[in-house]
């Protein structure tokens, strides 16, 4: 930063980033006047203003300090000065908010800080078991903001009037409250109450926390109001109670996520390495999966047929309290029925969670925007979000470098684990995940969304990005929103916007040569009308060539083929040549009583059989050989997650299935080799574990196989993963590994996910990219129309 000659001047400084309701201002207050320099600091609709006279060496002192030293929860994106040469305080004063265009932040909630939780456990604060201590560095955000800038005023505690003693805390700036919006205290502030949903009548007399922990403990479940929507509670321990929890809930196998006091509780149930350590105790506190491998077990009712637990700790100081009365974890699931989004008001919790919880331990804060707990994992020895919504959302990524002009957009996402981006200030802006679009409640809370960020951030996109796939409701609410505003609307393939979002997450540049994707998931829909879902394209955020895939299998049934398991097992085992005279489909547990003549009829005429080069099928089919979720599936990925903690637990093999590889103009990986194989060993009595990671393996060689020849004849260095297979641990650490020690530089998902709650990430900064390669040829004099659709091969 350079400044001018004189000894004295007069700067503003425009501090843009996660800045607002974080501290900052207090934060800047103390540095300027600990540094004896005069100005002011406000928030507008831009983030943060700092207006700043006096020694120009001081002045310099104080911007250091406030990039090496911003408050915990802060962002900075960018900071920009200008000479000032307005009317100044004679000390430095924190000013009034200013309204404006949004081009700020909103910062995601946060969970408990260790200072609020000290006051919770001490007898003689004031907020001493008080369920809504907060403090700028810590509570609700996201959950409560109806608008920006953020102040009190705009967040659903603006109805609770300060008392004397939290109003001087919020305007003492030397006070950790300073300007802490959602501050409260027993005396002003929200309180808890325990209810009634059925007959019994909670006692009058008591705490309302610990009276729900006696429910708890004797075998209720229990509704509970957290940030950003309702959970179920009951004891984990309990498998009559965890039982009966599925049955009313009406989620047959899904697992439950567990909350814990602390990490010593956990530690009795599941191994937990420094970097899971640092995730379950970070400010974002997410769902962690983790390998059950403690001294104790709980009930396999809790995740069914897995090797793995999501364990999070206390979120809130409600959560904290009522954790505090166990020694052992509780189940803390989606407060909703199954395939529902979760609750957030009050009236509808009764409704909805009547039949399944006899109480509801709640408050009268109110919840603006609903806000699921976020889900990671570690794989590769890094924490990687699998499902990104509290505490991570809506913190916006920074487009890579030649998207700083970006025009602002919104794209759309897909049809699963949907979220949805606005491009503003070349930034992306993602929302917390939506949900699957095919619930008519999910969908509605989409659209109430999409209205709500465009209002937070003041964004009006005149472009419109969705998924190519004709029948997918966001693609077909895009098309209206874009003739409802006379916007222009671009489509963009489904595995192309995969690998762009794997790239902008990596800050790969606009300008950068193509890199091979690789995209397993379930399906989407491909240039050729086809189903796709095992494709490696050669691509950048122009477009994209493809080269090799899966060779595609009949799916018969369509959708219901990826719901039951058992016909992609008879798929394959038709395309391999594997059901003949010789080799009868009696041997196979998984078609005892099923209408194979009706299903090879429809393969053999094409009837409701659509080909797909899918992964997501290929793992369900392995799944029905060894006889996993042969039937049918309760929840999307059951067979694939269970074969994978199969495939855990068969450490002593480590050698793999072979696949065919063949082709020129568009290599293809056939599995038959593989289910000649499995065929013999389930004749061998091969332990089930075993098939299930030498499949794991094999198909982890092939990909590597696929790349190495795609190498040979086009030179790229790079390669990106994505797609939701790649949320398995044993393929993605597998196929890794394998291409890192081959050389290669290796692209992955950390911060978004790899399933579809990335897709929007990618629609986005295609969408970007063909609008700004538009304006550049303008600017070169060539007659260039933007047109809905990208060409697949467009690589320049």
């Amino acid at each position: 930063m350079r400044f001018v000659a004189d000894q004295s001047q007069a700067l503003e400084f425009r501090v843009r980033g996660r800045v607002q309701g974080v501290g900052f201002r207090p934060t800047v207050w103390r540095m300027a006047r600990e540094l004896g320099l005069a100005g002011e600091v406000l928030n507008d609709g831009e983030g943060v203003l700092v207006r700043v006279s006096g020694d120009q060496s001081q002045i310099a002192a104080l911007l250091r300090r406030i990039e090496r030293d911003p408050p915990p929860l802060a962002h900075i994106d960018a900071i920009e000065s200008r000479e000032y040469s307005g009317g100044l305080p004679q000390d430095f004063r924190i000013a009034w908010s200013i309204g404006g265009p949004a081009h700020t932040q909103v910062a995601p909630d946060a969970a408990v800080c260790a200072s609020c939780a000290a006051e919770l456990r001490d007898p003689h604060d004031r907020r001493y078991r008080y369920p809504f201590t907060n403090c700028t560095h810590c509570g609700p955000r996201l959950s409560i903001v109806t608008a920006i800038p953020y102040d009190r005023a705009t967040t659903t505690m603006a109805r609770f009037a300060l008392c004397a003693a939290c109003e001087a805390e919020y305007r003492n700036p030397t006070d950790r409250r300073f300007h802490a919006e959602a501050v409260a205290c027993p005396a002003c502030g929200p309180t808890a109450s325990l209810i009634a949903f059925g007959q019994d009548e909670p006692p009058r007399d008591g705490d309302a926390i610990e009276v729900a922990a006696r429910f708890i403990a004797r075998g209720d479940i229990i509704a509970v109001k957290g940030l950003g929507g309702y959970h179920l509670a009951c004891d984990a321990t309990n498998p009559e109670t965890v039982a009966r929890l599925r049955l009313l809930k009406r989620r047959d196998m899904k697992p439950f996520a567990l909350m814990a006091r602390d990490l010593a509780v956990i530690r009795r149930y599941c191994a937990i390495d420094p970097v899971e350590e640092r995730e379950l105790t970070s400010v974002e506190a997410p769902i962690v999966l983790l390998r059950a491998a403690g001294p104790e077990r709980l009930p396999q009712a809790v995740a069914p047929g897995l090797e793995t637990l999501g364990f999070m700790l206390p979120t809130t100081p409600l959560h904290l309290l009522l954790t505090e009365q166990f020694e052992h974890p509780l189940v803390m699931t989606s407060g909703n029925i199954s395939e529902e989004p979760a609750v957030v008001d009050d009236a509808e919790a009764r409704r909805q969670l009547a039949d399944i919880a006899s109480f509801a331990l709640t408050h009268d804060r109110a919840i603006a925007n609903r806000v699921d707990d976020s889900v990671v994992r570690i794989m590769g020895e890094r924490s990687r979000v699998l499902r990104r919504s509290r505490g991570y959302a809506p913190a916006p990524l920074r487009l890579p470098q030649g998207f700083e002009s970006a025009p602002d957009l919104l794209a759309m996402g897909g049809e699963l684990k949907v979220t949805f981006c606005l491009v503003k200030d070349g930034q992306a802006i993602l929302s917390q995940h939506q949900g699957d679009l095919e619930n008519a409640a999910t969908f509605d809370d989409y659209r109430k969304n999409l209205s709500l960020y465009q209002r937070m951030f003041d964004h009006a996109a005149s472009v419109i990005v969705i998924d190519r796939h004709p029948e997918y409701l966001s693609s077909k609410l895009g098309h209206a929103e874009a003739e409802r505003r006379g916007a222009l609307l671009i489509e963009a393939q489904h595995h192309h916007a995969h690998v762009a979002a794997c790239l902008a997450e990596n800050r790969r540049p606009l300008d950068a040569p193509p890199a091979l994707g690789i995209v397993l998931d379930g399906l989407g829909f491909g240039d050729d009308g086809a189903i796709w879902g095992g494709e490696f394209l050669l691509a950048n955020y122009h477009g994209y060539e493809r080269l090799a895939r899966l060779k595609p299998i009949a799916m018969p049934g369509g959708a219901q083929a990826a719901r039951e398991p058992w016909r992609n097992l008879y798929a394959h085992l038709r395309a391999a040549g594997e059901l003949n005279a010789a080799r009868s489909a009696d041997e196979w547990i998984a078609f005892e009583g099923k209408p194979l003549a009706t299903i090879d009829g429809m393969i053999a005429q094409g009837v409701n059989s659509p080909l797909a080069s899918s992964c997501g099928r290929l793992f369900d089919a392995v799944a029905a050989a060894i006889n996993v979720c042969a039937d049918r599936q309760a929840y999307e990925g059951e067979a694939a997650a269970r074969i994978e903690a199969l495939a855990a637990t068969a450490l002593n093999e480590d050698s793999g299935y072979q696949f065919d590889i063949s082709g020129s103009e568009l290599i293809e990986i056939d599995p038959a080799p593989m289910w000649r194989a499995i065929r013999d060993d389930l004749r061998q009595g091969v332990a089930a574990s075993a098939i299930a990671r030498c499949f794991h393996l094999g198909l982890a060689n092939a990909i590597s196989e696929v790349v190495a020849r795609l190498t040979d004849e086009r030179g790229f260095e790079t390669v990106a993963l994505s797609g939701g297979c790649f949320q398995n641990r044993l393929l993605f650490e597998s196929v890794h590994e394998n291409l890192r020690e081959a050389g290669y530089e290796v692209l992955t998902h950390a911060d978004v996910p790899a399933n579809d709650g990335g897709l929007s990430l990618g629609q986005a900064a295609i969408g970007a990219a063909r609008l700004m390669r538009t304006a550049d040829l303008k600017k070169a004099g060539e007659n260039h129309t933007c047109v809905s659709a990208f060409p697949a091969a467009s690589l320049a």
